[in-house]
């Protein structure tokens, strides 16, 4: 499946039910799979190839429930958020589903594509960024300005 046709999640609640049916779902933010074929991250402080992509988990871990699974994802979401800022023109979130290879320096998982699943669509994004504003802790993304 090329980019052009991977689907476009549109809500939180769609990325939520989804996210809801298996633990294989990571976030991935990058240019896209075709930009990600050689299936590798490159650790960007020492220029080290790393086995597998850099990606976030989506599974929803035990101690969360039973709250929201769309304040869930939004969190995952927003904690990196950064990164559409610092990697440039053309980086968005998309959805995969892999299989974890390894950990990153960051402690991040490096995982393989079993299967490139959806984009996310910047309107989810702004969803996030509200959730996330209405919440009571101190939030911001993981790298702050």
């Amino acid at each position: 499946m090329c980019d052009k046709e991977l689907p476009t999640i549109t809500t939180l609640d769609e990325l939520a039910e989804l996210v809801e049916g298996t633990d294989a779902l990571f976030v991935r933010w990058s240019r896209g799979p075709a930009a990600d074929s050689a299936g590798k991250s490159k650790d960007a402080l020492t220029g080290v190839d790393l086995p597998g992509l850099s990606a976030n988990p989506l599974a929803v871990e035990e101690w969360w429930r039973p709250r929201p699974t769309w304040v869930w994802v939004a969190r995952r979401l927003y904690d990196y958020s950064h990164l559409k800022r610092e990697k440039g023109p053309g980086v968005r979130p998309w959805v995969l589903e892999g299989e974890e290879l390894a950990r990153g320096p960051d402690n991040e998982p490096l995982v393989r594509v079993r299967r490139p699943v959806a984009w996310v669509a910047e309107s989810v994004l702004a969803d996030a960024t509200r959730v996330m504003t209405e919440q009571n802790g101190e939030w911001g993304p993981l790298r702050r300005p």
